[in-house]
């Protein structure tokens, strides 16, 4: 390229931009390059389309391993946190939450464990949580539902009781189907106080 083309071209751009920028090197030796170098600057059409292809081809991949690394039992203990918290209402819950996240929750969280161990992956996938919490003094905080066969595979139960002297303590439980739901299995109490606790869901 003539010189007197890059003078005017670098005064340009130094006008335009108040001298904040100014052309660089690596720009005069692209635009002195001949047209069959040019054109290698950048991917040919034929090797963006394969570039485009491999992307496609690992995408799909991605999407096989996501599908594949589906952990069903992350996604019921969040939807059986989630249940429980509407259960306690915003009358309980703030009170009772430490606890419950430290102590109750974690055993709720084995006890899912258990249950989703034992099953194949086609079985896991239909398990869901029940979304009705019971309100009033009622003990349901949810169900663990096999959707395929519409049965209780778990039973998680909060009662309140009333000890003398003492007060009144939530008594956090499960049933299982593996005995009938018959045994109670604990998983932990919480203390509330000596005043009559507010009804669920309130």
């Amino acid at each position: 390229m003539k010189t007197w083309v890059k003078k005017s071209i670098v005064i340009m751009v130094a006008f335009l931009t108040f001298g904040l920028i100014t052309p660089t090197h690596e720009i005069w030796e692209a635009f002195d390059q001949n047209p069959s170098n040019r054109a290698s600057i950048g991917p040919s059409s034929g090797t963006s389309t394969a570039l485009a292809a491999e992307h496609d081809g690992s995408t799909d991949e991605q999407l096989q391993i996501q599908e594949e690394a589906i952990d069903y039992n992350a996604l019921l203990v969040d939807a059986a946190r989630e249940q429980s918290y509407i259960k306690f209402g915003t009358k309980i819950g703030p009170k009772i939450s430490n606890e419950f996240d430290s102590i109750i929750f974690p055993k709720m969280e084995e006890a899912i464990a258990m249950t989703v161990a034992n099953l194949d992956d086609q079985t896991a996938a239909s398990l869901t949580i029940s979304e009705r919490p019971s309100g009033n003094y009622g003990e349901k905080i949810f169900n663990v539902i096999n959707n395929e066969t519409g049965t209780d595979l778990i039973r998680f139960h909060v009662r309140t009781e009333k000890r003398p002297q003492e007060g009144y303590y939530y008594n956090f439980h499960y049933h299982s189907v593996e005995d009938n739901f018959m045994a109670h299995n604990n998983l932990g109490d919480i203390y509330w106080e000596k005043n009559t606790p507010p009804k669920w869901l309130s």
